[in-house]
């Protein structure tokens, strides 16, 4: 089993950047894909970016592409989502999300980011 704890979040200004952290106990994400979701008010949680801890492939939501990177540190056993150019839709709850190949699946807590125009 493996828990999750999302950190990194917070209020900023259109155009501006933020990094998320999402680190790892109990075991290495190199036995996981790791994931990035988000939430917003009123609406479902969606897919925003993910990496391959044995792979080192990653995949990106058309709105990440481009914005957004994904990265894993073995070292720190934490994934981190850089996001530059923010804008005001990208306002939601972050999730860190762990999947092993066998389809089990864990979450984090969350945490808050908030864009003002």
């Amino acid at each position: 089993q493996v828990q999750l704890v999302e950190s990194g979040g917070g209020l900023v200004q259109a155009g501006g950047s933020l990094r998320l952290s999402c680190a790892a106990s109990g075991r290495t994400f190199r036995d996981y894909i790791v994931g990035w979701f988000r939430q917003a008010p009123g609406k479902e949680r969606e897919f925003v970016a993910d990496i391959s801890g044995y792979e080192d492939i990653t995949s990106y939501k058309d709105f990440a592409r481009g914005r957004f990177t994904v990265s894993m540190d073995n070292a720190q056993n934490t994934v981190y989502l850089q996001m530059n150019y923010l804008k005001p839709e990208d306002t939601a709850v972050y999730y860190c999300n762990a999947r092993d190949v066998g389809g089990q699946t864990y979450w984090g807590q969350g945490t808050q980011v908030a864009v003002s125009s």
